[in-house]
């Protein structure tokens, strides 16, 4: 199999595109949930709709408009009335589901009064009612109500300082859930005791339910302790808001209420469903790898850690299949999913999978035929508009033939600006998804290592993304 660089390029894009494209939220609600005359089924169980007095949609996330959009054509005049909170952009046509456009990743007041609205919906549910949760990528912090004593610029300085110490997902949702009203069970506790169903587009490794978007509908593994590991972990309890500290230590003290419990009577009858995973879009990128012509594997779907450290392990295993044919024999694609952090130390602009690219180019410099791809699955990577980008073996010369020193930019965490210059990142806009991470890293030996397109468009690959 001899190919040039610029189609390596395309099939990445294209493998990724099909990951993508596999796990549409919209389409993800149709495979779980199906209705026939009063018969409402997801997956296995069946719901008398005649039973249901009012049927109301609540939710959040960045794929929550579209998650909502399909309820609506499956349920039609059956939904007595909804509200979903998006990331400001991801919205679709709804009629009986009003859509709250509101701040990610730093939640905002849009987001606090749309998160106020959705906890008097969920209260307003009596035991005759049937409550559907939509939940994505996003929820926690599109859903901002914080707990008395606590205001929403303290949420928002706590999840900037989580962010940028490189805390996982895990720790800034457990710190999450012990300041809010509403997370961490405490929309399952507003629901109850109506029937409540939550549809779930994971985006978070390991697909744990109480994670994704800090589990308002799940019973809270995580305490006030874990809290306080988290701010000494990482060295920010100096950097942490009063309020926030004062709150931790109350709940640490039993003054405070804890989130609910496995075993709280409030969960007597709820549900929840997982309609799209990492996993599934792997799954969908190694079958249009593989019709392509090559030979794949499947790292993980759940990997974690600093973004550069995972880039260089991926980077060593294509040279690996360069020299020896191991792990996997040339032409090649390497698959892996999950989320991986970076630490700030610099004042550039960029994001986890930009990050992962760049430092990927820089370990695979001079190394001819390898492209590497890195995108988030909803379109956007970091505070950016960019889902990520690709780069590939003479990524790096290119760069510095353009008078640019990618160990600079990388420094400077200032992976957009790099791509920018190259004309390499991936702008695909709102995906109606959100599932992590996606990786392709495509190996050919012998493949022709010509230089790419003197310039790819700055919007590569939007026109490969189905609406």
């Amino acid at each position: 199999m001899e190919v040039p660089l610029t189609r390596m390029r395309k099939d990445a894009l294209d493998i990724f595109t099909a990951g993508v494209n596999a796990v549409k939220a919209e389409a993800a609600v149709r495979r779980h949930c199906s209705r026939e005359a009063d018969r409402f089924m997801v997956d296995q169980s069946t719901y008398d709709l005649s039973r249901f007095k009012d049927i109301y949609v609540i939710g959040a996330g960045k794929a929550g408009g579209s998650m909502a959009k399909a309820l609506e054509e499956i349920l039609g005049d059956r939904i007595t009335a909804g509200v979903v909170v998006v990331k400001y952009g991801h919205v679709a046509p709804l009629s009986k589901v009003r859509l709250v456009e509101a701040g990610h990743p730093v939640p905002d007041s849009a987001g606090l009064e749309g998160a106020r609205a959705v906890l008097e919906m969920a209260t307003r549910a009596q035991g005759g009612d049937l409550v559907i949760c939509v939940l994505s990528g996003g929820g926690s912090a599109l859903l901002p109500l914080p707990v008395k004593g606590v205001s929403l610029a303290d949420k928002q300085a706590v999840t900037k300082v989580l962010l940028a110490c490189g805390a996982t997902i895990h720790e800034i949702n457990a710190v999450r859930k012990h300041l809010s009203l509403v997370k961490g069970g405490g929309l399952a506790r507003a629901v109850s005791p109506a029937v409540l169903v939550t549809l779930i587009l994971s985006d978070v490794v390991g697909d744990d339910l109480d994670v994704i978007a800090s589990g308002p509908t799940v019973p809270d593994s995580s305490t006030f302790a874990t809290c306080m590991e988290v701010f000494e972990r990482y060295n920010i309890s100096d950097k942490v808001p009063a309020a926030v500290s004062a709150h931790i230590r109350r709940g640490l003290e039993g003054k405070a209420a804890e989130t609910p419990k496995p075993g709280d009577t409030i969960f007597e009858g709820t549900r929840s469903v997982i309609v799209g995973s990492n996993v599934g879009c792997i799954l969908a990128a190694e079958k249009k790898a593989l019709a392509l012509g090559y030979r794949t594997i499947i790292l993980s779907s759940m990997l974690e850690g600093e973004t550069a450290d995972v880039a260089r392990v991926h980077a060593g295993i294509a040279k690996e299949i360069l020299k020896t044919g191991h792990p996997v024999s040339s032409p090649a694609c390497v698959l892996s999913g999950g989320e991986t952090t970076v630490t700030l130390k610099g004042a550039g602009l960029g994001g986890r999978n930009q990050e992962f690219v760049l430092a990927g180019a820089i370990a695979l410099s001079g190394w001819r035929h390898v492209v590497v791809l890195s995108g988030g699955t909803d379109g956007t990577d970091g505070p950016t508009d960019a889902a990520g980008a690709v780069a590939d073996g003479l990524t790096d010369r290119r760069a510095r033939e353009m008078g640019l020193v990618p160990e600079a930019f990388l420094a400077d965490n200032d992976a957009y600006h790099f791509f920018e210059r190259l004309g390499d990142l991936i702008k695909t806009g709102p995906t109606d998804t959100n599932v992590m991470d996606l990786r392709v890293l495509l190996v050919v030996a012998g493949g022709e290592g010509v230089n790419p397109l003197k310039k790819l468009n700055s919007n590569f690959g939007t026109k490969n993304f189905k609406r």
